[in-house]
């Protein structure tokens, strides 16, 4: 029960916000916070206590399979049930959300005014949809909670929005839209030969997984599954809804965004389209971690070149998650144990740039890079986590940003050498577009303004919480390791491979 509550939690909590809260703003943001906090408590209640005594994060599971599961029939004539499970990878994705979605109610606090009430009922909506994925072991109700995050996440952005919100709304959607298809496409297509197998129609997880595809086929069902995943993730050429997207979101879709909706493709990638095609995914991988490779690259040129601070952000996230996908086909323990602390680490440094472009935003009325300079002495505590965070985005050594790409490149190397030294190249190529944020906006000549307000105990909370955790996990990211090593165990993976 307590899985389906760690999504029927935001599900009510949103409910309750936008019905009670339309006539009282503070209490639809209050009733939104007290539902995300007792779903990070429930999160974190879990890892307690899958965790040995005297440790401080679950490590492995006993039983070397899911650590909890949650089973009940839903429509058994086409074979579909409600099935969740737990694991740690799953556990950690699921804390990182509840996580964020506590900082994406407070970062709306002072910035959303209309409809007080029904943004936090969507907000929450969509952070139960990513709940959902990150759970679901029924490919039916993946699919469902999957297409879930997609028409609030429309709303957030399509409603409280920017200038143009409208079009990176419908941009938005019909990406995702066009990608979810194909991968339901794939997933129909896996049941059925299932079903012709062994006579039983399922969509159950580990029914299917070792389910035999003819070679020919399997390349097909998995770019089915490739092209949905790496919309959400995204890869280029598939990234173009993303700058558009996060440029007019308000500053909490664009956490949750980048945060969240982005890792679920990493994850539908490593759960799903992976381990059901191996073979054919072996046969893709010089191409997808090509992919990955032109993506770190590319991303990285493009977030210098930008003027709009919003938007910047915005390409250094096609930069990182380029070294997802990279990790990902590498397919060995150590790249995709790089590849789940990148997932952890970009939600949190690139979320908390969100964050600090909001506040910017807030106080200067613009995202032009070009009005802004020399705010240091105006506002050096939030100069000094922005000079913090800039550090992570450039993978400075003691963040958790430097490790997760370099168990990425570790993991990559004996795959291919030249890859791995491309990848590198963009981590320097990130120091650049770093160090340019923050003399552009802190540094350098003082741009005309009014007296700006330095950060509020609200803001400096958020901030410096997201902060905490990028130097704890660089210092000590063994538990998130742990977490998933029994996971890609069971993948029959070697820890050196």
């Amino acid at each position: 029960m307590i899985l389906t509550l760690l999504i029927l939690v935001p599900l009510l909590s949103g409910l309750l916000a936008w019905l009670l809260g339309r006539r009282r703003d503070t209490l639809a943001r209050a009733i939104a916070l007290a539902g995300m906090l007792v779903d990070l408590g429930l999160a974190v209640g879990l890892a307690v206590a899958r965790a040995p005594r005297g440790a401080g994060l679950p490590l492995r599971s006993p039983s070397g399979t899911w650590w909890i599961e949650e089973w009940r029939s839903w429509i058994p004539s086409l074979g579909i049930s409600y099935h969740l499970g737990l694991d740690g990878l799953s556990l950690l994705l699921v804390m990182l959300t509840a996580f964020i979605g506590v900082i994406a109610v407070l970062v709306s606090w002072r910035e959303i005014r209309d409809r007080v009430g029904l943004f936090h009922g969507t907000l929450l909506w969509v952070l139960a949809g990513i709940q959902g994925v990150f759970l679901s072991l029924d490919l039916f109700l993946f699919y469902f909670f999957w297409e879930v995050m997609l028409v609030p996440m429309y709303f957030l952005i399509g409603v409280w929005g920017h200038e143009r919100r409208i079009y990176a709304a419908v941009k938005f959607f019909l990406f995702t839209l066009t990608g979810g298809l194909l991968m339901l496409v794939s997933i129909v297509g896996v049941v059925v030969l299932h079903g012709r197998a062994t006579g039983v129609y399922t969509f159950d997880y580990a029914a299917l997984i070792g389910t035999a595809v003819p070679p020919g086929l399997a390349m097909g069902l998995l770019l089915g599954y490739v092209a949905g995943f790496a919309v959400k993730l995204p890869a280029v050429p598939l990234h173009s809804w993303l700058p558009d997207a996060h440029t007019e979101a308000p500053t909490a879709g664009s956490v949750i965004l980048a945060g969240l909706l982005l890792k679920t493709g990493a994850y539908g990638l490593i759960r799903f389209a992976v381990p059901f095609f191996p073979d054919a995914a072996a046969r893709l991988a010089p191409v997808a971690m090509a992919v990955g490779v032109v993506g770190i690259l590319y991303g990285a040129v493009l977030a210098f070149a930008q003027t709009d601070l919003k938007r910047l952000v915005a390409y250094t996230s096609v930069s990182h998650m380029g070294f997802v996908l990279l990790g990902i086909f590498a397919w060995n323990e150590i790249a995709l144990q790089g590849v789940v602390l990148q997932m952890v680490a970009h939600a949190l440094s690139t979320g908390a740039l969100f964050v600090l472009v909001g506040m910017l935003q807030e106080r200067l009325h613009t995202r032009d890079l070009r009005a802004m300079g020399g705010f240091w002495e105006a506002m050096p505590r939030l100069g000094g986590l922005a000079t913090v965070l800039a550090m992570a985005s450039l993978g400075l050594p003691g963040l958790a940003n430097f490790v997760a790409e370099f168990l990425v490149l570790l993991g990559v190397y004996p795959r291919s050498v030249l890859l791995a030294t491309l990848g590198a190249i963009g981590m320097v190529l990130a120091a650049v577009y770093s160090l340019r944020v923050v003399q552009g906006v802190f540094h350098g000549p003082r741009a005309p303004s009014a007296k700006l307000p330095d950060l509020s105990a609200r803001e400096a909370i958020v901030l410096t919480a997201m902060v905490a955790l990028l130097v704890l996990l660089g210092f000590w990211p063994q538990p998130l390791l742990e977490a998933t090593r029994p996971v890609f165990a069971l993948m029959g993976m070697g820890g050196g491979r």
